[in-house]
């Protein structure tokens, strides 16, 4: 699909919301206690995961899941055996999550972490195996944290191979790759330019909307041809918008109708 973008407005809109007095509320808010990388990714990583329902129910259930990780999740992977961390986590439910899925993740993220030195030094490893195809490296990652799910599948990490759009995981590696006043970033294994759109339905909405799309699904391909879209005018950073369009439809302050008017009123850049 060729399209024609309001780069202009885009930019704008970035300008005035890309900020992080803009964040709260949302689960990326809890990666900023986390100054260690190595932290950083485990908590990110629990964040998106959890990024479902009503975002106040997301950062608290979050917070639980880190607190009993105490001061460093990266040393809680380290150290914890099996049965600590099924004692830690008895009795966890968060919607359709259960306390057998989240240890099932868990389970997976520390066998990468011990294996591997990371999830950092997991994400290099799933792309020097794929020669670089990222979308492939993103399925041999996705699988890794599934290791330990029943039939290699989770509510926590749908599979990019099967069609999912993948929403959390892209989210989860915008905030671990891209670095500025949202984004803490941290990871050196993906570069921006090859990040994939967070897509959910209400993303699909408005990209819909700005003409970036015309297929009806919030699938993989959806996202594929958005990215596309974004990328023509940021070929280095395709997801550089993505924050900044969100707010349109999290903080209520934000006129999302206003913001399309202006987007097709002033023209295409």
């Amino acid at each position: 699909m060729r399209t024609i973008i309001n780069k202009n407005s885009l930019d704008r809109l970035r300008n005035r919301l890309n900020r992080r007095a803009y964040v709260s509320p949302d689960p990326l808010e809890v990666l900023y206690n986390y100054d260690n990388v190595e932290d950083r990714e485990i908590a990110g990583l629990m964040a998106s995961s959890l990024a479902y329902g009503r975002v106040q129910q997301i950062v608290k259930n979050t917070v639980a899941v880190l607190n009993a990780m105490g001061p460093s999740p990266r040393k809680y992977m380290e150290r914890a055996t099996p049965g600590r961390m099924q004692k830690d986590y008895q009795g966890f439910k968060y919607r359709f999550t259960t306390e057998h899925e989240l240890l099932a993740m868990l389970m997976s993220a520390r066998t990468m972490v011990r294996e591997h030195g990371g999830l950092d030094q997991c994400m290099a490893r799933e792309l020097e195996q794929a020669r670089g195809v990222y979308e492939d490296a993103l399925a041999g990652f996705a699988a890794s944290l599934n290791m330990q799910a029943d039939c290699g599948r989770s509510s926590l990490m749908p599979r990019p191979e099967c069609g999912s759009a993948c929403k959390r995981l892209n989210l989860f590696l915008r905030w671990m790759v891209r670095r500025d006043e949202v984004d803490p970033g941290g990871w050196t294994s993906v570069k921006p330019a090859q990040l994939i759109i967070p897509l959910d339905t209400h993303m699909h909405r408005i990209c819909t909307a700005m003409g970036l799309t015309t297929r009806k699904s919030a699938d993989m391909r959806t996202a594929l041809e958005i990215t596309d879209a974004f990328r023509s005018i940021a070929p280095r950073d395709p997801v550089k918008y993505d924050f900044a369009i969100t707010r349109l439809g999290i903080r209520h302050d934000m006129n999302e109708d206003q913001f399309l008017k202006d987007y097709w009123n002033q023209g295409a850049a």
